[in-house]
């Protein structure tokens, strides 16, 4: 076996990706907010090479972006695209549960409901989204498509922040969780054609809170 060369930049980039990701989905670090090389190498106690290279990582995940002028910042995305980022959802989102459906087994739906307990119990609106993502994952997993289910990770989280900038944490978690169950049943039952409807619904009540948001035009 060819022995891996371990570069310790990588490292130190893949940790530094992580601690900014986790500061900007907890809003720790707003959006439009510059985000300055030198500042984070000392903040992070690193050189500038690992920073640049969270900052592209971060950049390509669509949580940072990079301007002429102000450099990079934490990114904001316009409420269309946002609507199109959650059509792309439902896509991706469909195919995974349709396929996971047939192979998912009592152990995956007894992990799903305890997933939904923890939801129950909390009252953290930022544990929340960790939460939402992680109860659909698990049920995702059985696709056995890891590539599709690194998209839909990676989708969700890149427009989590958007999210909640434009929707009020007042919505809370009782609507959420309702379609959950409904949804959790269906996958239970093994009725892929109901679980697909109840999981497009879902994602579209997002789509119609974001209309409701758009600022109105005389």
């Amino acid at each position: 076996m060819t022995n891996l060369v371990i570069n310790p930049v990588t490292l130190s980039a893949q940790t530094v990706t992580d601690q900014l990701r986790a500061l900007i989905l907890d809003g720790s670090l707003g959006i439009g907010v510059q985000l300055k090389q030198e500042a984070l190498a000392r903040q992070f106690g690193v050189s500038r090479i690992p920073i640049r290279e969270a900052l592209k990582r971060l950049e390509a995940e669509g949580l940072v972006a990079h301007t002429a002028h102000q450099g990079s910042v934490v990114a904001s995305r316009s409420i269309d695209d946002l609507l199109e980022t959650l059509d792309i959802r439902i896509g991706l989102e469909s195919r995974a549960l349709v396929l996971a459906i047939p192979h998912m087994t009592p152990a995956i739906v007894r992990k799903a409901e305890t997933i939904l307990a923890r939801y129950d119990a909390s009252d953290m609106p930022g544990e929340w989204s960790e939460l939402n993502l992680a109860f659909h994952l698990c049920l995702y997993k059985p696709c056995g498509r890891q590539r599709l289910l690194s998209m839909i990770e990676s989708l969700v989280r890149s427009v989590d922040i958007h999210l909640r900038a434009h929707q009020s944490a007042a919505i809370g978690r009782k609507s959420p969780q309702k379609d959950h169950r409904a949804l959790l049943e269906a996958c239970r039952a093994g009725n892929a054609e109901r679980a697909r409807k109840l999981l497009e619904r879902h994602i579209a009540q997002t789509q119609v809170a974001l209309h409701n948001a758009r600022p109105q035009t005389l």
